[in-house]
């Protein structure tokens, strides 16, 4: 599927789309081609650049299910999309936001650091004998404010019912914000299913862009909770209009760029995104879970040799499989399968595995044989 598009060399098996994707051809055409136009002719077709950026949070748009483009804005990264919410609401002390103990530093730090206005974070123990979103929605009383999960927990590998958490929230009046910088591009997602307030994520993950640019979704209803605490050219209604003493805030979710937008990373991830488009995220879907039962079918049945970490049962992955050998030390196993090429990551005291959905079957078998090895 889409083969010619990927030219990783053919001696590297990459297992890392979970940290950082590998470009397809056509995206690194596409900054090659920006970056030649960038150094002949300069800014003179800047309209066209304006085009490609909106074209940009049209597809974003049409990949989440947004009521409209309009609640798409694009940021730097997941975490200062975070931090646009954290900082964004007005705070009382007392109030709490409730996370998950298993969440990337990028959403606990910035709920955490809001302690100085007397706020609580309260982390919902996922490994109990209750199921996850009944752990999140127990944590929940009359003083949280905001819900703040991962759709896909980055080391476990462990997926949330969104809908089930999203539900939750809007029977009790709270907010809902959802990172899923581990599902977007690799599963389906939908903003209007799971009830979320703000949606975050990075290009450079399962959409296979680059770092530096990222999706922020804002429900039009939770906009103007939001207080801005940065400003600039971007985020005026009349952004061109630069002789204008007067300004209000853009209708839009552009109110939350104040600056110049990154247009090198933006004509990256229109490419990117023109794929997953072609292709289409029912069938990316559908391969990068058969990809990740695949793997997880062969841990589970090898419970003498490794520990399967991510949960096997269906709808509780996506695409990382995370596990632990009970004979080779996490560190000294993945030296040796870094040095066999194998790119994969240390996560949480074990190897996390994440193909995509162009993995070819070939690579994780040769993968399960050097482990046996």
């Amino acid at each position: 599927m889409f083969t010619s598009e990927f030219i990783l060399d053919e001696s590297i098996i990459y297992l890392n789309h979970a940290a950082v994707s590998p470009w397809p051809r056509r995206t690194a055409d596409a900054v090659t081609s920006f970056a030649r136009e960038n150094a002949s002719i300069g800014a003179r077709n800047y309209s066209a650049w304006v085009e490609t950026e909106h074209a940009v949070k049209a597809q974003l748009s049409r990949l989440i299910n947004a009521a409209s483009v309009n609640e798409i804005a694009l940021l730097k990264n997941t975490s200062e999309a975070l931090s646009v919410v954290a900082y964004g609401l007005t705070w009382m002390p007392g109030d709490n936001v409730v996370i998950t103990d298993q969440e990337f530093p990028s959403n606990r730090i910035v709920w955490e650091s809001l302690a100085k206005f007397g706020v609580e974070t309260r982390a919902a123990g996922l490994s109990g004998d209750a199921s996850p979103e009944e752990a999140i929605i127990a944590c929940i009383d009359t003083h949280t404010r905001l819900v703040s999960v991962s759709s896909v927990q980055y080391a476990t590998g462990l997926r949330l019912d969104l809908e089930k958490i999203g539900a939750a929230c809007r029977e009790h009046g709270i907010l809902f914000c959802v990172d899923v910088i581990q599902s977007l591009g690799a599963v389906g997602i939908d903003v209007q299913v799971c009830r979320a307030d703000f949606v975050m994520a990075d290009a450079h993950k399962w959409l296979m862009g680059p770092e530096g640019v990222a999706l922020f979704y804002c429900r039009a209803e939770a906009m103007d909770r939001l207080e801005l605490q940065q400003y600039g050219w971007h985020m005026v209604e009349e952004a061109g209009n630069y002789d204008n003493p007067a300004w209000r805030l853009a209708v839009t979710a552009r109110r939350f760029e104040c600056g110049s937008p990154n247009m090198t990373g933006i004509h990256a991830l229109n490419a990117s995104l023109s794929l997953i488009h072609e292709i289409g995220m029912p069938a990316i879907e559908t391969r990068v879970t058969e990809n990740s039962r695949y793997l997880l079918d062969y841990f589970s049945a090898q419970g003498d040799k490794f520990q399967l970490i991510t949960p096997a049962g269906d709808h509780r992955h996506a695409g990382i499989v995370t596990f632990r050998s009970l004979h080779e030390p996490t560190e000294e196993l993945h030296e040796r399968l870094r040095k066999k090429n194998v790119i994969c990551a240390p996560r949480g005291g074990c190897i996390r595995f994440s193909p995509h959905f162009y993995t070819p079957r070939e690579q994780l078998d040769r993968v399960l044989q050097l482990l046996q090895s």
